[in-house]
């Protein structure tokens, strides 16, 4: 069993792959997934990086009804593949070391498919609402009869 935080990473990783996919990033992202879960090993490089791209065909081509379903498939299935190569090391200090590998990954891509801002994705709004996400901006909101 993995301790809570590589699960949280692992989790984090799962994400990352559904929000990059189909974006300007993925095919930066795709490749240094694809490069870690190889581990030096270019078969095994080269089947993540078809595994990646099914994902990637499955979100695309998912409809408005089930976009969300497979998203979260899709996000799960990548989770338990990090999860399952993180426990198969048995040298903790190789497993210390892929973790930080895919954290700075992780991080290279949430900075590549925000363009450095907080990213937001997957929110559903019910009733009035504000959202912002930017970077030093303001926005003021007023909601009511006199808005």
């Amino acid at each position: 069993m993995l301790p809570e935080a590589l699960m949280a990473l692992a989790a984090t990783g799962g994400a990352a792959v559904v929000q990059a996919a189909g974006s300007d990033a993925w095919v930066g992202v795709r490749s240094r997934l694809a490069r870690w879960f190889g581990r030096g090993d270019a078969e095994r490089e080269r089947g993540e990086l078809e595994r990646l791209e099914r994902s990637a065909a499955d979100l695309a081509a998912a409809d408005a009804g089930s976009v969300e379903r497979i998203r979260a498939r899709q996000e799960t299935v990548w989770q338990t593949r990090i999860e399952a190569l993180l426990e198969g090391m048995d040298d903790d200090e190789e497993r210390a070391r892929a973790a930080a590998e895919l954290q700075q990954l992780l991080e290279q891509a949430a900075t590549s498919t925000s363009g450095g801002v907080g990213l937001v994705s997957g929110n559903t709004f019910h009733g009035p609402t504000a959202f912002q996400a930017g970077n030093h901006n303001q926005q003021e909101n007023h909601f009511g009869p006199r808005a």
